[in-house]
């Protein structure tokens, strides 16, 4: 497997990976950017558009290959970037800690459960270490039974980022904590 940053060049590779639909419905990842009004005034192009304009001006994610294939994506940056995170109640800031943030993951059906996103994380961990943060932080869920459908984590799994070195920070859900890993 290769992992590498999302730039101009790899573009038509992001839009192989996410489909037509843009991932889940239209998504673009941009759920984490947009307030809820943005979101739903946006169609699923607009997205596009918009996560194509950030691509064009620096790295959002990193891109997973098997064999040449894009079959992952993970989502990140510097905790700013993403509004969502910061306004809610659930995985808003708990301290003043310059942060980049884990915020999702689209692994292609065929290759779930394959160690795809356990390779995102890790790589992403470096990415931001190579970026100059100081932290990482992820906002997976924690499913109250051993499975859940798929289509839940696209935020990671709490075991992942356990597994990871992650520490759980807060818990403001009963099936969401926040993790941090801090970088040396």
């Amino acid at each position: 497997m290769e992992i590498h940053p999302l730039t101009p060049d790899r573009w038509s590779d992001l839009e192989q990976l996410f489909g037509p639909r843009g991932a889940y419905g239209g998504c673009w990842c941009m759920w984490n950017r947009l307030t809820n009004r943005e979101f739903e005034a946006a169609s699923g192009e607009d997205k596009r558009g918009m996560l194509r304009a950030i691509v064009a001006d620096r790295v959002p994610g990193l891109l997973a290959y098997e064999e040449g294939v894009p079959v992952g994506w993970v989502s990140l940056g510097p905790r700013e970037e993403f509004g969502r995170i910061q306004r809610s109640p659930v995985t808003k800031a708990v301290d003043d800690v310059a942060v980049w943030s884990i915020v999702c993951f689209v692994i292609d059906r065929s290759h779930r459960g394959s160690g795809v996103g356990t390779a995102l994380l890790q790589a992403a961990v470096e990415y931001a270490r190579d970026c100059g943060a100081v932290a990482v932080e992820g906002y997976p869920v924690e499913p109250r039974r051993d499975r859940m459908p798929d289509i839940y984590a696209w935020m990671g799994l709490a075991s992942m980022f356990e597994a990871a070195g992650f520490v759980e920070i807060a818990r403001r859900s009963e099936t969401r904590p926040l993790f941090r890993k801090v970088l040396q």
